[in-house]
């Protein structure tokens, strides 16, 4: 059976700066489990199986993790018999006390040891298989994925493949080139052979023959197929690492550029400058007759630089872009092949290499995600497939890999922080101390744990990265990568618990810490906007994003501000500025002020505001009135106020819930679900946006409407069922945040509860 293994590591290439605090990694043990709990766990897959196939939501419900832990913690979580509300009751005290008591005792039940709460983070289909790529030619697939990783591996990939024989680009979306042509490939490298018994491998291969064939796959999914050899270089648009020498007072500077695209195109450049291709294998052979409709001889590559499949197209090149590609394809890449200008390329590659190897060794390896982990794994296999660097990568795989129902894939890199982060708020907005149990002692161990202790080494400003001193990251503390709405949410956690007894929430924090933490979200507030970005301060150059390489995702070339981040940010300064009044007093008093003054110029004419980070005009709500409310702005006293709580109102279906379709994201207009259904995730962020916009004073109908749709779905141990993913990112790629339907109807039913009773 597979287990999760949690805060473990060792051997000569794994190394931790806080004793692997928050890793977790699943490993398969094949003398684990009795022959019941195996008929459990292939009872769990056949039917989340049976569910697809019959039109089930595509996301799993991490029910392989929470069998575990549930265990492990031995807490009963049927002791408590649920109540349901029949139709045309009211919502009872006793009622809404049983759910959220049993939502808060899932949480404890659902914790790790070390006091995070495991979850998958995924849903893409590109992240995986550049991973089996990067396995592949460098000859390690069998030493570092056994037979059971492969057979999981294809088991999620069969999942997931859309009727129509195609796969999305993520796990709930329309089939898309890179999303097809990639898990084909992956799939045949994983072992399944060229016509396999259901058809599901022909289908997939004449969707994408169907389509033109993968050379009309994005720009990315073309680096990775050259990689590969099923693809020619010449048919990729120029990635050259000569970029990686602009001096600093270049208007574009490496260094300005979103912390994804750099990282991202980093790799990817060295691997253009080198044209890296593993060997040309018999697999690899029968791939390029697979994959295209033309010989593989005969493709004019020149012409598949820009030819992209209409199925995967979101994001045109702007003419700049294209004039740009043209002349380094026409001009420069022709003349860099001779010396002397072919020193240049020399010292340009160097200088990725200096930066790629900055980069791993500071996030011990684990890179600032997934996509720039598989891409650095090719570098360092080409650079020295028997060197440390490309060791110390593989041993940090199994921190990528997670497993539920639906099979393996490889997740962003996780979401500990973030998550435990928003369980500790929720189960404290339940207000029931004799349920709390050690559950808020062993999360409050964990976020202080995981504060980044320290800056990156060195001159870290030469090395296209900032301070990093007192944040939180997204994962855990080894990644290093400063996330601003973390920090803000785990600095929240600490602020409230510090009010709690010691018993209940454990020591309290060193005062110098909590500094560290305020000074870093004091820096990321743009002196322009007001508003707050995710990663490195704003960039303020939005004509830059002209030069856009991708066509698959928007707004990826500059750090920008955003609504989320914002709003809670602005929240915990508040919450700081009453427990520290004196520390940064006007710079704080400040920076609150031009913060609400970025979130009431971004709210949209319809009184939404536009979430980038969930979906999406909801979730942007929720996180707008959130924040506001914290800092004194109420329904009577503030317009923004007024028109986001009339908003969410309008979009509030029969039955009492919302619903929102990811399509909202990409096309940025409010989209219901399908037959107006009902999302129990954003009912929740709904419910939240209400409460904190004082809609409990005016009229709570619409919140005991909601309420009794959430008590009544809860399943009898306390869990809530997986429905379409709320989380997104760049606009156009939906990610599964798998905790999230459970962390927020405890958090909107806790508030609900303790605002109305």
């Amino acid at each position: 059976m597979w287990e999760l293994k949690i805060a473990e590591g060792d051997g000569p290439y794994l190394y931790s700066t806080n004793n692997f605090v928050g890793r977790q990694f699943w490993e398969f043990n094949p003398d684990a489990g009795t022959v019941e709990e195996k008929q459990e766990v292939e009872k769990i897959r056949l039917n989340y199986k049976n569910n697809r196939r019959n039109g089930g939501f595509h996301a799993c419900g991490d029910l392989l993790m929470r069998r575990q832990l549930i265990k492990e913690n031995g807490i009963d979580l049927m002791s408590t018999s649920p109540m349901r509300i029949r139709e045309g009751e009211q919502v009872s005290f006793e009622a809404v006390t049983t759910a959220v008591k049993k939502a808060v005792r899932l949480h404890r039940a659902i914790q790790a040891k070390d006091g995070h709460w495991p979850a998958e983070n995924a849903g893409p289909m590109f992240f995986t298989p550049p991973l089996v790529i990067a396995l592949y030619i460098s000859g390690t697939i069998n030493s570092v994925l056994t037979a059971e990783h492969k057979k999981e591996m294809i088991r999620y990939f069969y999942n997931h493949q859309n009727e129509d024989g195609g796969w999305g680009f993520y796990i709930e979306g329309h089939s898309t080139m890179i999303g097809s042509a990639l898990s084909y490939v992956a799939l045949r490298i994983l072992g399944e052979g060229e016509e396999d018994g259901d058809g599901a491998i022909s289908r997939g291969r004449k969707w994408i023959l169907d389509h033109g064939g993968a050379s009309s796959i994005p720009s990315w999914g073309k680096v990775y197929l050259a990689v590969l050899g099923v693809y020619e270089w010449e048919g990729c648009n120029p990635l050259p690492p000569e970029f990686w020498l602009f001096p600093s007072v270049f208007p574009f500077h490496p260094a300005e550029m979103w912390c994804y695209c750099r990282t991202t195109y980093m790799p990817m450049s060295y691997l253009y400058g080198k044209r890296i291709q593993g060997p040309i294998t018999h697999l690899i052979s029968s791939l390029r007759k697979e994959i295209h409709p033309t010989p593989f001889e005969e493709i004019n590559w020149n012409k598949q630089r820009n030819n992209c499949c209409k199925e995967d197209f979101y994001y045109p090149h702007s003419l700049l872009q294209d004039a740009l590609w043209h002349s380094l394809h026409y001009l420069s890449e022709p003349v860099l092949k001779y010396w002397p200008f072919s020193k240049l390329r020399d010292r340009s590659l160097e200088r990725v290499v200096e930066l790629m190897r900055y980069e791993a060794e500071e996030t011990r390896y684990m890179t600032i995600g997934c996509v720039e982990k598989s891409l650095q794994m090719m570098c360092w296999w080409a650079e020295n497939p028997n060197g440390d660097e490309f060791k110390y990568h593989l041993a940090r795989v199994p921190d990528y890999l997670w497993i539920a129902e639906d099979g393996m894939t490889m997740h962003s890199f996780g979401s500990q922080v973030w998550d435990c982060s928003l369980v500790i708020q929720a189960i404290l907005a339940s207000n029931m101390p004799e349920e709390y149990g050690d559950c808020l002692k062993k999360g409050h161990f964990y976020l202080k744990e995981s504060q980044v202790k320290e800056n990156p080494s060195g001159d870290f400003t030469q090395m296209c990265r900032q301070f990093t001193k007192g944040s939180w990251t997204f994962s855990d503390q080894d990644q290093g990568w400063t996330v601003s709405d973390c920090t803000a949410e785990a600095l929240k956690c600490l602020l409230l618990l510090s009010h709690m007894p010691k018993e209940v929430s454990g020591e309290k924090d060193d005062t110098a810490r909590l500094y560290d933490a305020v000074n870093v979200l004091l820096y990321m507030q743009s002196p322009i906007s007001g508003g707050f970005a995710v990663w490195e301060p704003p960039i303020p150059k939005p004509f830059l994003q002209l030069l856009n390489p991708s066509e698959i995702f928007a707004d990826i070339v500059v750090e920008k501000e955003h609504v989320e981040t914002t709003a809670s940010i602005i929240g915990v300064l508040v919450d700081f500025n009453r427990v520290y009044p004196r520390h940064r007093k006007e710079e704080i008093k400040n920076s609150i002020s031009e913060g609400i003054r970025y979130l009431e110029e971004t709210q949209w004419n319809d009184g939404s505001w536009y979430g980038y980070w969930g979906v999406c005009f909801i979730y942007g709500t929720f996180f707008a009135l959130r924040g506001l409310s914290c800092t004194g702005q109420t329904y009577e006293n503030n317009n923004a106020v007024r028109k986001g709580v009339k908003f969410l109102l309008s979009i509030q279906n029969e039955e009492g819930g919302w619903g929102e379709s990811h399509i909202s994201c990409p096309t940025e207009v409010y989209t219901p679900l399908d037959g107006n259904r009902t999302n129990l995730v954003q009912t929740s962020w709904a419910m939240l946006g209400l409460m904190f916009g004082g809609q409990v004073d005016r009229d709570p109908m619409p919140l005991h409407k909601a309420a009794k749709l959430l008590i009544n779905a809860q399943m009898d141990n306390g869990d809530f069922p997986q429905q379409e993913i709320t989380g997104v990112y760049m606009k156009n790629c939906l990610l599964l945040y798998a905790q999230y339907k459970n962390i927020f109807p405890l958090w909107a039913l806790g508030e609900y509860r303790r605002r109305l009773w």
